[in-house]
């Protein structure tokens, strides 16, 4: 027999080896497959882009920032458009890059397709902003609106006391008038929160996008944002009557459909606050029945008139100490005011706001008169900003309103 050889022949060993395979090449940096670290790292510095011109409108006190391409950020201070120092003008890049960081792929979708977006930017434990995307001629732009994460209160914002009652009424229809930057939102939210902290009571928040977020205090809130938690703002205020609300906060009156509603949730035992944008109190009935033909007109000052509870008009200026000051004009709808209101008899109606104190009426030019002779607000800003200046400067030299009088007498 033939001896066994251990010895293996050095080829067939090779042979058993695999091939030695290199490593795939890096993907390329434009690739899908980046690693989880570095799209992380590219977010965070997206992230990062808005929020500092948010800070320094914060410090400047601004209300609002306005970026536009071609153009520097401007903020508005006081009411006046000032060019934010020390940033460039906004690129068609830049602006990309801006609408990554405040809309989700969906809204960036919907801002391409309509051309507007409303939304909102929340920095934790900093600011809230109320967001507004929209085209121009220039190309595109986004406005931010600052809003302060602690809740205001009426006596933090020195607005008139007789709020607290109006926003304690067990129903009606609540209106809250100015023009746009007037702060009606915020004096809504000041109602809101004094209804939290005095009463037990579920609200209903229907708002386009959120703006002030409320912890639930006394009364239990639900706030709800149009596009987010529900489709449709009709359909949510249709479905807010069916959720056991005390009071419902709708936002802008904006068509027939929308007061409908609204009518229909005072007159079925509901307080529901609302905004609009007119300048004075009386106008605001009269800007609702515009909205309906004239046929239909009689039949609906009279609901209106019915669920009306109370209006509070607005302007916001700048006041002595550089800050800004609501001036309030004010109309409760008692059985007298009911009675001018269904006749259509403005001119009474207007008396008995200058005449009515005891209610807690007033008209703007008395309390533009008050903060004047409290030296927070400059005669010449007062005289700017007056429905009426003739009556203000005769209210001033004078010493106050003579009540047996109308102020429309006055010519």
């Amino acid at each position: 027999m033939a001896a066994t050889n251990n010895t293996h022949d050095p080829t067939e060993l090779k042979s058993h080896v695999p091939p030695r395979v290199p490593p795939p090449p890096p993907p390329p940096p434009s690739s899908p497959q980046l690693s989880r670290k570095s799209t992380e790292h590219s977010h965070q510095k997206r992230s990062q882009l808005i929020k500092p011109i948010v800070k320094k409108a914060a410090d400047a006190k601004a209300s609002d920032v306005h970026i536009r391409v071609g153009e520097v950020p401007r903020f508005r201070i006081r009411g006046q458009m000032r060019e934010a120092e020390g940033l460039d003008k906004v690129t068609d890049e830049l602006f990309e890059m801006y609408l990554q960081e405040i809309a989700s792929p969906s809204q960036r979708k919907q801002f391409a397709q309509t051309k507007e977006l409303d939304t909102a930017i929340f920095y934790p434990g900093f600011v809230r902003c109320r967001v507004n995307c929209f085209q121009t001629l220039n190309g595109g732009a986004i406005v931010l609106r600052l809003i302060d994460l602690k809740v205001p209160t009426i006596d933090r914002l020195g607005l008139p006391e007789v709020l607290k009652k109006i926003i304690s009424a067990p129903q009606g229809l609540v209106l809250v008038t100015g023009p746009t930057g007037s702060g009606k939102s915020t004096t809504m939210a000041a109602m809101i929160q004094h209804l939290n902290q005095t009463a037990y009571k579920h609200i209903i928040t229907i708002e386009d996008p959120i703006e002030y977020v409320y912890a639930s205090k006394r009364c239990l809130i639900s706030q709800r944002e149009v596009g987010l938690h529900t489709d449709d703002f009709h359909a949510s205020l249709r479905s807010a009557l069916r959720e056991d609300p005390d009071a419902i906060l709708i936002g802008e009156m904006r068509d027939r459909l929308t007061v409908n509603i609204a009518l229909q949730a005072a007159q079925t035992g509901h307080l529901v606050l609302g905004t609009l944008h007119t300048r004075n109190a009386i106008d605001a009935l009269n800007r609702l029945l515009n909205l309906y033909n004239p046929e239909e007109q009689p039949s609906m000052r009279v609901q209106i008139g019915e669920s009306l509870a109370a209006v509070v008009a607005q302007l916001l200026i700048p006041t002595t100490d550089g800050g800004r000051t609501a001036i309030n004009e004010i109309l409760i709808n008692t059985p007298a005011m009911k009675d001018y209101l269904l006749k259509g008899d403005d001119d009474s109606a207007y008396h008995l706001m200058h005449t009515d104190t005891y209610e807690g009426m007033q008209v703007m030019n008395y309390d533009l008169y008050q903060k004047v002779m409290d030296g927070r607000v400059a005669i010449e800003t007062a005289e700017i900003h007056a429905p009426d200046p003739g009556e203000l400067d005769r209210l001033i030299r004078s010493g106050g309103f003579d009540a047996s009088r109308s102020p429309r007498d006055f010519a």
